[in-house]
């Protein structure tokens, strides 16, 4: 996938979407922050992650991160905010999930914008994910 074309039959969201997993929660840091809780999702694929943080259930902060490309949103920070991530780079630091660093995009990627959605949109039986579509209206 490169930075402008994303684009995937319907066979290859499923197959996205299908492949991710809850994390155990033990295994996440939690906020020391009472009423908040995260909730992680891994993909199959090494670098396909979405990360969800609840206030008292109300969503409060949405990553998802695929391929080298990164969408993320912020109850505090109003919009969808696109990016890249190291994900994709080869160098030592970049095999290890903990170093993962997003740079924003100068200009918003739509594209990816409505790929996340697709894949969301494949997973709505689970209230983190139908949580986060409405942030796409």
């Amino acid at each position: 996938m490169n930075n402008t074309d994303y684009k995937l039959d319907t066979g290859e969201i499923l197959l996205l979407s299908k492949s991710l997993r809850k994390i155990e929660q033990n295994i996440l840091k939690q906020s020391q922050e009472e009423g908040t809780t995260r909730v992680w999702f891994q993909g199959e694929e090494p670098d396909f992650d979405v990360f969800f943080e609840f206030y008292y259930d109300e969503l409060s902060w949405f990553q998802f991160t695929l391929r080298g490309k990164s969408l993320s949103w912020d109850k505090r920070q109003p919009g969808l905010q696109t990016g890249n991530t190291n994900e994709l780079c080869v160098n030592d630091s970049s095999f290890y999930a903990a170093t993962k660093t997003i740079e924003t995009d100068t200009q918003t990627d739509y594209n990816f914008i409505t790929l996340v959605k697709l894949i969301i949109q494949t997973k709505t039986e689970e209230p983190v994910f139908a949580q986060a579509l409405a942030l796409f209206d």
